[in-house]
């Protein structure tokens, strides 16, 4: 397999549909070669990130949540607050982790994931 970068521009599209194609690529699922169980060399990167096209309603109402497992340790974030803690980026990267099979190849291919805003 061959080392191969594809760069996908964020203007104007929506956070799903930006996700949905890293998430896509970076499973190798454009590629003829592709086979799931082997992690494609393909990498991705997003431009434009701060340029995302998102509703002022998913702002306020797409919630993150996180539980450490102790009594009262659930935490819940919304969009709004996570792209002005973390910029759009962190939002895009969590899109594209959950749009990834869980297994032992999800951790190389989001180490492939470069954001930049």
């Amino acid at each position: 397999m061959t080392d191969k970068t594809t760069t996908i521009d964020a203007a104007g599209q929506s956070l799903g549909r930006v996700a949905s194609a890293a998430a896509k690529v970076l499973m190798g699922k454009t590629r003829a070669d592709y086979v799931p169980h082997i992690s494609s060399d393909t990498s991705v990167q997003i431009t434009n990130a701060s340029k995302l096209k998102v509703r002022d309603t998913k702002m306020a109402s797409q919630q993150y949540q996180n539980y450490s497992g102790y009594p009262g340790g659930q935490r819940v974030e919304t969009l709004r607050s996570l792209s002005a803690r973390k910029g759009y980026g962190a939002a895009i990267r969590l899109a594209v982790q959950r749009m990834l099979p869980n297994n032992s190849l999800r951790t190389g291919r989001l180490k492939r994931l470069h954001i930049s805003e």
